[in-house]
């Protein structure tokens, strides 16, 4: 079910956002600021990996999708003292994917639907805390200063500037 809040839609417990920037220029923005503030991060570009698979004799097409597993242990093992499979879904995660359209997302999960999913109900003020927080930095990351745009490849550059002048989009899909 998709619920609309103002430039935001609810469905399957995922945020998504539009993005100014490539997936991978999003993800790069995403990790620095993380690694700024102390987070660890593992980086994952499925596209990259699906060019190695050679099916039969050719390299797999995908579109540009980055995956960032971040994390802070002091955060996420209070929350998993309250229910210790939330460690299913911690590490964070964080994906940047070029859609079928050109458009660039930028897609993780929400607080609140992992709070519901995992049944904690006695940490709402980190939830909230951590909540607020991933959504500064996914909006850091997801905005590209035209500087960063400049530094693309001609082709790719001018279909990030198309995007920059749509108004950017959010939505929040939650079960």
């Amino acid at each position: 079910m998709l619920i609309g809040l103002g430039n935001s839609v609810v469905d399957d417990g995922l945020i998504r956002k539009s993005s100014d920037c490539s997936a991978k220029q999003t993800i790069d923005r995403l990790e620095g600021r993380l690694k700024e503030n102390g987070l660890f991060t593992i980086r994952i570009s499925h596209s990259d990996n699906a060019q190695k698979i050679e099916e039969p004799s050719k390299p797999v097409q995908l579109r540009p999708t980055e995956l960032l597993i971040f994390g802070n242990p002091a955060l996420g093992s209070q929350l998993m003292l309250s229910n210790q499979i939330l460690g299913i879904d911690l590490p964070m995660k964080a994906l940047a994917f070029e859609d079928e359209n050109g458009d660039v997302w930028i897609a993780y999960n929400s607080l609140d639907y992992l709070r519901d999913r995992h049944g904690i109900d006695d940490k709402d003020e980190l939830f909230a805390k951590m909540a607020e927080t991933l959504n500064k930095l996914t909006d850091f990351a997801r905005l590209c200063p035209v500087s960063v745009l400049e530094d693309e490849e001609p082709e790719h550059n001018r279909a990030n500037q198309k995007v920059c002048r749509k108004s950017p989009r959010s939505t929040i899909r939650k079960k």
